[in-house]
């Protein structure tokens, strides 16, 4: 049993730094909740699978470890679309929590997922969907995004009910708009509140 007072873990991996900005947007929506937010990255997959990164980085947040993972009491899990789906080096990550699977450390913990795209029918809502598949399996819960935030009925970029996005244009150099860090705020809050409630209840097999 952790000792570490509870926390949501926003964890992501980012190419061009507008996934992470909405790490950050959704962790302002966990603080505003009323719980900590622990902001974690993954290193890159090194092109030789012989050689492996520093386990802290030179700059920039941490990378998670197994026990970021294992003793949060809620997720938000972010990656860009590559191709439809989350990025290799976020897929390797969850590729290596089997030790956490088999001890069901996440199960019936609350997790929400976000993304960013270059273009906007850039394959948002597989990545969305896809990347619910490795929580699922670890038995977590999945919140998204309500239709009574107003924003999603507004936006005309990224936002979905699967989870927050964000469209950055193919050189990468659009702002994430008003709209969609409403709703990656909102998403934040929406999953807070979920984990104090998970937290509270008395689960029976």
């Amino acid at each position: 049993m952790s000792q570490t007072a509870p926390y949501v873990l926003v964890l992501y991996y980012s190419s061009y730094g507008t996934t992470k900005t909405l790490a950050y947007a959704i962790a302002q929506g966990i603080e505003d909740a009323g719980m900590t937010a622990r902001i974690r990255t993954v290193p890159t997959v090194a092109p030789e699978t012989t050689s492996s990164k520093p386990a802290i980085p030179d700059d920039g947040d941490l990378y998670c470890t197994m026990d970021d993972l294992k003793n949060c009491s809620g997720l938000a899990l972010g990656s860009p679309t590559h191709f439809g789906n989350m990025a290799a080096p976020m897929k390797y990550f969850w590729d290596n929590t089997v030790t956490i699977w088999l001890a069901g450390d996440l199960q019936n913990k609350p997790a929400s997922v976000f993304t960013a795209t270059g273009s906007m029918h850039g394959g948002q809502e597989t990545t969305l969907l896809t990347m619910m598949l490795p929580l699922m399996h670890h038995g977590m819960i999945i919140v998204g995004l309500p239709y009574a935030e107003p924003a999603l009925n507004r936006t005309h970029r990224g936002g979905s009910p699967y989870g927050a996005s964000h469209v950055s244009g193919a050189a990468h150099d659009q702002p994430v708009s008003a709209d969609e860090s409403e709703l990656a705020i909102a998403q934040g809050h929406r999953l807070a509140v979920s984990a104090k409630a998970l937290a509270q209840a008395n689960w029976r097999r």
